[in-house]
């Protein structure tokens, strides 16, 4: 069963949970998600390891206000609060994979490897949409503009589910619910506080030598699929998984591809270890 935890930090209480016993394994949600986004994952992965997963400001169930934060610091307290002892293997999705990459940058000690998944990156260049997004994105302006939050939800389920070039529904069901359950809190809590991390961290990915996965679907938007493949060129010890027919949030969409590719590459960081340099 899985634990239950808030810690205080800075005005905020981040909702926690974790499972199982061993090396933490953190699990980092999209900015259209909370930790609801990894439930496989989680039950799988306590099974060989501690699994941790919490809500990071302004979702899911965590409490926190307006004043400026770190990302990353908020991450490290989370693992101090629950003794995690050594460095942890951080798995994030989106903006989760930023706040992975940018405490890998900034605390070398507490990481022992990434999985990203279709991450977003400091500094990264700003995307050119073709015509078919970019118009779905100003219809998703018009309706912030509006305060019309039921359609920006909608709108952002088309374009971070369905995956912005493919059919309008093709994911429906439970993980489609889910998804507009979460992506609901996240529009209806407080503006986002400013971030006090500022990693410029696409300048600086070859500095990142823990060992990598980085995934990403093949219905994601294709500037998200273009970073990832120069990641897996540019990260010193990355290897690439493309999974077909997933959009942004393959961990939904996939949840037993997705829990295979991390047990994979969970087993063979244990394996290195054991056989030393």
């Amino acid at each position: 069963m899985p634990m239950g935890h808030h810690v205080v930090v800075d005005g905020a209480r981040l909702a926690a949970e974790e499972r199982g016993a061993g090396c933490p394994v953190v699990f980092l949600h999209a900015n259209v998600a909370d930790s609801r986004m990894w439930p496989g994952q989680m039950e799988e992965v306590g099974t060989l390891a501690r699994a941790i997963a919490y809500d990071r400001r302004g979702f899911g169930r965590t409490e926190s206000g307006r004043a400026p934060f770190s990302p990353v610091a908020d991450l490290l307290a989370v693992l101090d609060a629950l003794g995690a002892a050594g460095p942890a293997i951080l798995v994030g999705c989106s903006q989760g994979g930023r706040i992975a990459i940018d405490a890998a940058l900034l605390h070398p000690d507490r990481v022992r490897a990434l999985v990203l998944i279709a991450p977003s990156v400091g500094g990264a260049p700003e995307p050119a949409h073709p015509p078919a997004i970019a118009a779905l994105l100003a219809r998703q302006a018009a309706a912030e503009r509006a305060g019309d939050l039921d359609q920006v939800n909608a709108i952002k389920a088309r374009l971070w589910l369905d995956g912005p070039l493919a059919g309008e529904g093709r994911v429906t069901g439970p993980v489609r619910d889910l998804f507009l359950a979460m992506n609901g809190i996240a529009l209806r809590s407080l503006p986002a506080a400013p971030s006090l991390d500022t990693a410029p961290a696409y300048q600086r990915l070859a500095a990142l030598r823990v060992p990598a996965l980085v995934a990403w679907g093949d219905l994601d938007f294709p500037h998200i699929q273009e970073r990832c493949r120069h990641m897996v060129a540019t990260l010193p010890a990355a290897q690439g998984e493309v999974l077909p027919g997933a959009a942004h949030l393959p961990s939904l969409e996939q949840p037993a591809a997705v829990t295979g590719l991390l047990l994979r590459f969970l087993r063979r960081l244990d394996a290195e270890t054991a056989s030393g340099p």
